[in-house]
């Protein structure tokens, strides 16, 4: 979920799924030589970030999946892991990528943008104020399911702006589609196995982006696809 107000201001909220066998690391400054001043959620296996933020630049970026439109094989696919720590340093991937398909969420100074790559091409799409929600397809795409049980739900607490609690609101609507159950496809807290991937959700982050910065707050469930109060 991402709620945008104007082009240099934010607030998101972020679910990660991912195979819990695969170890990672709860936000934190893991590269300072490669990327100083950036923090984020590490990869350990591929030493990049599934999110990253830039807090001096006010700059923010999450990866998401995205189907190939062509079978790229594991032997020649690059890790798309490095990606987001690139975004938050100001370089945006360019195509083409020897990369499996992904979404790239951006947050910076001049604006908020989706790139969505499939394998042959990179479009972009920008994110105009209000509310909006994205998975594995388009940008509010209604035919995936938890966007269309939940973006509407989202919408209706109304502008982050206008909220003297955003984040308790938006984290209680989160623990409320948690009471789906994890496999159900509009679930938003999820156990993907049933669907043939080895991902679940394993933790959240809560950002936000203003002219004073960027704050993140991680938050990791208590067991895979469960949710805890």
């Amino acid at each position: 979920m991402i709620d945008v107000e104007d082009a240099g201001t934010a607030r998101l909220l972020a679910v990660r799924d991912e195979d819990p066998l695969r170890a990672w690391d709860s936000l934190g400054a893991w590269w300072p030589e490669d990327h100083p001043g950036v923090i984020g959620i590490r990869d350990r296996r591929a030493g990049g970030a599934w999110l990253a933020a830039n807090p001096a630049e006010r700059r923010l970026a999450v990866l998401l999946n995205r189907a190939d439109v062509h079978d790229l094989p594991e032997a020649h696919a690059v890790s798309r892991g490095s990606l987001a720590l690139e975004s938050v340093r100001g370089r945006s991937p360019e195509a083409p990528l020897p990369m499996h398909g992904f979404n790239l969420l951006e947050v910076g100074p001049e604006g908020a943008r989706v790139l969505s790559w499939d394998g042959a091409e990179l479009r972009e799409t920008p994110i105009e104020p209000g509310t909006h929600m994205i998975a594995h397809d388009d940008l509010d795409d209604a035919t995936t399911p938890r966007i269309e049980a939940w973006l509407p739900e989202f919408r209706a607490l109304g502008p982050t702006a206008d909220s003297p609690d955003w984040t308790a609101e938006w984290t209680a609507l989160l623990a409320s589609s948690a009471e789906l159950a994890p496999e159900d496809d509009r679930a938003i807290i999820r156990d993907n196995r049933p669907h043939g991937y080895p991902t679940q959700s394993l933790l959240y982050c809560i950002a936000s982006v203003t002219a004073d910065g960027v704050e993140v707050r991680d938050v990791t469930l208590p067991s895979p696809a469960h949710w805890s109060e």
